[in-house]
């Protein structure tokens, strides 16, 4: 297939008139149908197409559920109740945006873990990490939001304790607390400015993916071998090769959503949520949602306030250095044998942290599936802190300079058809 196939030629004088005036066809065409793709993508790749659905899912489900929520501290409970009980299919919105946040947290996470891994934040696609890296704070931001609109235990009490973090930045904290409060604690004020919040981001986010669509198309796909393209060799046009294989991967994952939905909806809740919010009376143990679990352990790692809010967001503004700290020519961890078991360690001890940000604060030994091992939770989690910490700031340049990769192949299509030969 030659370059020549990709250009976009208006077929009636409709389409002429349109083109000359808002090629909104041929941008269609160009960046969605026939835009030329790396021809050996795996399913770790499909991830970003299910994202966008997802996005779709949590702004339709939210724009309906929020006709009928009631953002006051007295009726926002029993606003939730009524929409699960009266509006028709109400539980059914409920669910699935509730549920959605968690499946989006799901994708993000293995979408992002596979630009680590492959190496996608590479030269010449750092600002489409950059952008991806933003998109990552702003649904922490509007996950947060959206988990104090219940008004239950967990919610009110969650609200409480993450905005007295804002407390601890030196000269100008409480200013942000109070104003995050908007009034001197959390209250109906601070209901109705998290709502506001909580509707205006995910149209914030929806750009900010444009955004970060266009800057994926500037410098094309990056490919699990993390090579160039060489020519049109490489690549097929996404549609019909890569609508097919997302399709298909889109209608499994939303199989495993529906099943969150319709036969485990609360399984990744939590139970104080169906508790009215009392500021009387605090919950035996304070816990996020879990897709904050990591950050939360790290944050809890050090006694000081204001240091532990440093390293928490510093766990994620990290992540913005990458393409300068990895120094290695190559970016796949295909080729990287040393830096591909350290990739995997990585994700061993950012599952601890989240299971240790699940436990109690207490300095007890951890109890893991039922037996108690011979380790205190707060120095495990400060010793796993400090590997994330040395993973990205020492090892991954060091690493970079001494470890020798495995020959990459000459080009994609070789590669391809060398495997499909074997």
């Amino acid at each position: 297939m030659t370059h020549g196939d990709y250009t976009y030629k208006p077929t009636n004088a409709f389409t002429k008139w349109l083109d000359d005036r808002l090629p909104v066809i041929r941008l269609m065409q160009e960046t969605m149908t026939n835009f030329p793709t790396p021809k050996n993508l795996n399913y770790w790749y499909t991830f970003g197409g299910i994202l966008t659905f997802m996005l779709g899912v949590q702004i339709i489900s939210g724009i309906v559920l929020a006709m009928h929520y009631v953002p006051h501290e007295t009726l926002a409970f029993d606003s939730v109740e009524r929409i699960m009980r009266d509006v028709n299919y109400g539980w059914l919105l409920r669910y699935m945006h509730s549920n959605g946040a968690s499946m989006f947290f799901i994708a993000v996470y293995i979408h992002i873990f596979r630009g680590l891994y492959y190496g996608s934040y590479k030269a010449p696609r750092e600002v489409l990490w950059l952008l991806g890296i933003v998109i990552y704070l702003l649904m922490m931001a509007t996950g947060f939001l959206g988990y104090t609109l219940p008004w239950g235990q967990m919610s009110f009490w969650g609200a409480t304790v993450i905005t007295n973090f804002f407390s601890a930045i030196p000269f100008v904290g409480e200013s942000i607390t109070q104003w995050l409060w908007g009034s001197f604690a959390v209250d109906n004020s601070t209901l109705q400015r998290f709502f506001s919040l909580h509707y205006l981001l995910p149209f914030v986010i929806a750009g900010v993916v444009l955004l970060h669509i266009w800057a994926l198309h500037v410098p094309g796909n990056n490919n699990p071998l993390g090579i160039d393209v060489k020519g049109p060799a490489d690549t097929v046009p996404f549609h019909p090769y890569y609508t097919t294989k997302d399709g298909f991967a889109l209608v499994l994952f939303v199989l495993f959503f529906s099943y969150f939905i319709f036969f485990n909806p609360n399984a990744l809740g939590h139970t104080d949520n169906y508790i009215q919010a009392n500021r009387l009376v605090t919950p035996t143990h304070i816990v996020p949602e879990w897709y904050y679990l990591p950050l939360y352990a790290i944050l809890r790692s050090v006694p000081d306030k204001l240091f532990g809010v440093i390293l928490m967001f510093g766990a994620i503004f990290v992540w913005a250095f990458l393409p300068w700290l990895d120094t290695s020519r190559v970016r796949s961890c295909k080729f990287r044998p040393i830096y591909r078991q350290l990739f995997w360690i990585l994700l061993v001890v950012i599952y601890i942290l989240g299971y240790l940000g699940a436990q109690t604060a207490d300095d007890t030994n951890l109890v893991f599936w039922g037996l108690e091992l011979p380790i205190g939770k707060l120095l495990l989690a400060r010793i796993c802190t400090f590997y994330y910490f040395l993973h990205f700031l020492v090892l991954t340049p060091v690493i970079g300079l001494l470890e020798t990769p495995v020959p990459v192949p000459e080009s994609i299509s070789k590669a391809v058809l060398a495997k499909k030969g074997a």
